[in-house]
């Protein structure tokens, strides 16, 4: 399951399911949902994301063209060690700026 939460300006989205073919369009929809909203800044929390597939990472290439094109930014935070990896090895790190902590995902809008 993906929901959001709003933290003052910036919404956070979590998940507990891997991003993958099967999670991926709900979680899709809750990052979409932000913009729908007007929230263009926005953290994905993957502290409780067990993997990232390719499905996963194309969809977070995809979602996170979508807020450029509207003039926002989507954050990744809390990415375990196998959701870090296959983000690093496919080079989808490069695309995001990763956090260790939800705070500071959130903090870093403010600077």
């Amino acid at each position: 399951m993906f929901e959001r939460t709003r933290h003052g300006a910036v919404t956070v989205v979590t998940g507990n399911q891997p991003l993958n073919q099967e999670n991926q369009d709900e979680a899709a929809r809750q990052l979409q949902a932000c913009l729908a909203d007007g929230q263009p800044m926005a953290v994905f929390d993957l502290g409780e994301v067990p993997l990232v597939d390719s499905v996963g990472l194309e969809m977070l290439l995809e979602v996170r063209e979508q807020y450029q094109s509207r003039g926002g930014i989507l954050k990744l935070a809390r990415a375990n060690p196998l959701c870090r990896d296959a983000l690093h090895v496919t080079r989808v790190d490069r695309y995001f700026d990763i956090y260790d902590n939800v705070i500071d995902a959130v903090g870093s809008f403010l600077r």
